[in-house]
């Protein structure tokens, strides 16, 4: 672990992506046509029909008024587009270094954006801002046509890119924003007008009638009313958090609705938070400023400081936003979109809050992608890709920094072959990371499949994964590198991602540790985390919540009830054992249902509840007491036991109904868990295999044969059952005394993976140093061992593992061959 440091000192300043640039440069005129394209696959196994369906790529076509370009193939459609916009500017001769905007171009930039907005042609726009300046018009007296200036810093996200290209500390003090917007204003006086010390801004000469009128036009016929629930967040956290409604008439503003709540007489000092969630979401908290709001006007644009705001701040408020919200605030779905001029609008519940704060870590996030808060767990490995349920790490990990405002998290896969990792292996109780990695790649991931150039990759290899994640001003806040090889890359990246989320979970349950716990915990995780920074993006979220708050988000379980735990009556199973029992890696399936319940079962309150509920026995994945339980279970017979309330808010974001949740925990109660064991099915052998011994049988097998080989001076050699070439694949990764090598078996499908697995390890054997060089020739057979081939005679060395057959019956010729070969 780390205390300090960071990948890049200095903040870099936001660069256009070239399809921006070419919109810039030419709007409307630039046209995208993205195509899917089949591209041929090549099996690499001459003589041998397998057939294979490539991956799903596309192209794209760039249309300008002088010329046409054609990308090349990609996975995703936008990479293609952004390829077409990088030829194009090519063509043009336009560097995108050069083209972005210094801070002077991007203020001049800023001031033009503004005058734009407040123009005529603006209020026809479809734009979301557009449709605030229409409700600002129906505004009575002299708020009307008068715009809350943090509205245009929420609804304009070009404004918001200026102010970053001016001064990169926007991003984590976006209310600067405000002062950059009342600046612009302030240089337009023959165009709008700003109060002094307020925040608001109107334009000085109205808007002409048929302007308005054609605007109003445009909107659809709506409802006398619009009524939806939001959540009023009281700053003093004795306060409890409720419920209240927002009632908005088709001929008023949703702002001054919100400013009555909050106690104002002017919606203008409304201020509003970026959105929470996923950033097509119109959530948002909504709370007052002070009386009068103190702007940084000075002339200094590169250096504006943050004024302090003076009021109290609103600790539970801030904790969900990632921003600091000041005095009391109100959660709600509102505004206005892309999609239409019409206002939209989504109910926010109490139930929406509790989940909002049990998913700021990744155990929270996990629950709720597999909608069972009260039974689920994130599991503490990654076993297979077909096992695991939920939300994948890779996704809770993305999800994690989205919300953190980090950058995307950068995976660097890297691919080691089989030679050096089964020296890692052997010289290891555990696979290790190697230096001598054959090929490494970095990238960041968006929701897309991870994967390593094939060419570069030789079959059999292994993989590890190193995860790195950074803060928006690119400082590298931590890294985790496991030393565990996987056969599979996607296991590598997955395996990686759930450490990193086990250590959030770990660390965000005990903010302050010790130091010397601290690097404890980030040894058993393979983590190198920066503390400072850590904490400034971070904990500091987390860590303005109360203690209750604290102990919500970090992973507790629920213990039996005292009662309960000393009696094992309390615990009752019931039905028949059919000797279908569960055991580590079991995929179980069960029917569950979770209940409030007082003392004595006088009363019930179900919370929830699941018909099919399927989890690895095994990896966590349920909390502990319930996996203690269907241990002692078989299929068909049902459970029911009891454990102590866990976290409050973790009961009431599963409550189906909220109101009389809450009135139970008014009194003394416990959940009560029922339970019926569906299914079970056992693990494959090769993972019982895997779990028992290490490395695998198979692959011991396999070593010793090679091991065996190794002393014979033979230069053929035939594998008899030779199944997919594992034994001859082996081969070729050692140095041997071998030139010819053969294989025998009876499966066509067999041999067909054989052969492709062979031919790439031939086809790549150019590199003078490979130790497959003396191997000359791999010949494969379609054949049995009961049968006499003459084509196998003259081979120096024979070889038989792992083959399963009853009373073979060798003829005379066929024992003839065999003496003419060393069988081991």
């Amino acid at each position: 672990m780390e205390t300090g440091g960071s990948l890049v000192q200095a903040i870099r300043k936001p660069t256009l992506t070239p399809k921006a640039i070419i919109h810039q440069k030419f709007g409307s005129k630039a046209s995208y046509t993205v195509e899917e394209v089949e591209e041929p696959t090549q099996n690499g196994c001459p003589g041998l029909a397998i057939l294979q369906k490539g991956p799903c790529l596309y192209r794209c076509s760039l249309d300008l008024p002088d010329f046409t370009v054609v990308s090349g193939s990609f996975k995703k459609k936008k990479d293609a587009e952004q390829s077409a916009a990088q030829i194009a500017l090519e063509k043009l001769g336009i560097n995108l270094s050069a083209d972005s905007p210094t801070a002077e171009e991007a203020w001049r930039e800023l001031i033009a954006r503004v005058k734009y907005i407040f123009s005529n042609e603006f209020l026809s726009a479809l734009h979301p801002l557009s449709s605030h300046f229409k409700a600002a018009l129906r505004r009575v007296g002299d708020l009307n046509a008068s715009v809350p200036a943090s509205v245009i810093a929420i609804c304009d996200g070009k404004l918001n890119n200026l102010c970053k290209i001016i001064n990169p500390t926007v991003e984590s003090h976006p209310l600067l924003v405000l002062s950059y917007i009342m600046r612009a204003a302030a240089g337009l006086p023959e165009l709008v007008v700003g109060a002094e010390g307020q925040l608001s801004i109107w334009r000085k000469d109205p808007y002409p009638p048929n302007v308005i009128e054609s605007s109003i036009s445009q909107q659809s016929d709506v409802a006398e009313s619009i009524t939806t629930m939001a959540i009023y967040i009281p700053c003093s956290p004795e306060k409890a958090v409720e419920p209240v409604i927002l009632n908005i008439s088709s001929t008023g503003y949703y702002f001054d609705v919100i400013a009555q709540i909050l106690g104002l007489s002017d919606a203008n000092m409304v201020l509003v938070s970026r959105t929470i969630g996923k950033a097509s979401s119109e959530t948002r908290f909504y709370f007052a400023a002070p009386k009068s709001y103190p702007l940084d006007m000075s002339s200094d644009l590169l250096n504006a400081k943050v004024v302090p705001f003076g009021g109290p701040l609103n600790a539970r408020a801030s904790s969900l936003c990632g921003q600091d919200i000041y005095g009391d605030s109100i959660l709600a779905s509102i505004g206005y979109t892309w999609k239409g001029q019409d206002i939209f609008h989504e109910d926010v519940t109490l139930q929406s809050y509790y989940r909002m704060l049990i998913s700021k870590i990744p155990s929270g996030v996990y629950k709720l992608s597999r909608e069972a808060i009260l039974a689920a767990e994130l599991p503490l490995t990654f076993t297979t890709k077909t096992n695991w349920k939920g939300s994948f790490p890779r996704e809770i990990l993305s999800s994690f920094c989205r919300q953190y405002r980090l950058l995307e998290p950068v995976f660097c896969v890297s691919s080691i072959p089989l030679k050096v990792s089964s020296e890692l292996s052997r010289s290891n109780n555990k696979p290790g990371v190697s230096e001598s990695a054959d090929q490494e790649r970095e990238y960041t991931n968006e929701n897309e499949s991870v994967d390593v150039d094939p060419k570069l990759v030789v079959s059999g290899s292994s993989f590890t994964c190193e995860i790195k994640i950074y803060s928006k001003c690119q400082d590298l806040i931590l890294e985790c590198a496991p030393n565990v090889l996987y056969k599979k890359q996607n296991d590598a990246v997955q395996s990686a991602s759930l450490k990193v989320l086990s250590w959030l979970n770990a660390y965000l349950k005990d903010i302050d540790m010790s130091l010397e716990k601290e690097k404890q915990l980030a040894n058993v995780f393979d983590i190198k985390f920066y503390r400072q920074i850590f904490f400034k993006e971070v904990v500091k979220c987390l860590s303005v919540c109360n203690c209750q708050h604290n102990e919500t988000l970090g992973r507790k379980e629920p213990k039996l009830n005292g009662v309960v735990e000393n009696d094992a009556s309390y615990i009752n199973i019931e039905g028949t054992d059919s000797d279908l029992c569960p055991s580590n890696g079991s995929l179980l399936c069960v029917c569950y249902s979770v209940s409030l319940v007082t003392k004595g079962e006088l009363q019930k309150e179900l919370l929830e509840s699941i018909e099919e509920f399927e989890f690895e026995m095994g990896t966590g994945a349920v909390i502990p007491c319930l996996e203690a339980v269907v241990s002692q279970m078989s299929v068909g017979q049902s459970a029911c036991f009891y454990t102590e309330l866990p976290p409050e808010d973790l009961v009431l974001a599963a409550a189906k109904d909220l109101a009389n949740a809450l009135a139970f925990l008014t009194s003394p109660c416990c959940l009560e868990y029922s339970i019926i064991l569906l299914q079970v099915t056992e693990p494959p052998e090769d993972r019982m295999e895997q779990a028992l011994f290490n490395p695998p049988l198979s692959k011991q097998r396999v070593e010793y044969a090679v091991q065996q080989i190794q002393e014979f001076c033979a230069t053929s050699l035939v594998d008899f059952g030779c199944g997919s070439g594992s034994l001859l694949e082996s081969l070729l990764e050692y140095p041997t005394s071998l030139e010819t090598i053969a294989g025998v078996d009876i499966s066509q499908k067999s041999l067909s993976r054989a052969a492709k697995v062979l031919h790439s390890k031939l086809v790549m054997k150019s590199d003078f140093d490979a130790p497959c060089r003396s191997i000359k020739s791999a010949i494969l057979f379609d054949g049995s061992i009961t049968d006499f081939d003459s084509r196998l005679c003259g081979f120096d060395l024979a070889t038989c593992l792992e083959i399963l057959y009853s009373k073979i019956s060798i003829s005379n010729s066929q024992s003839q061959l065999f003496s003419e070969v060393n069988p081991i």
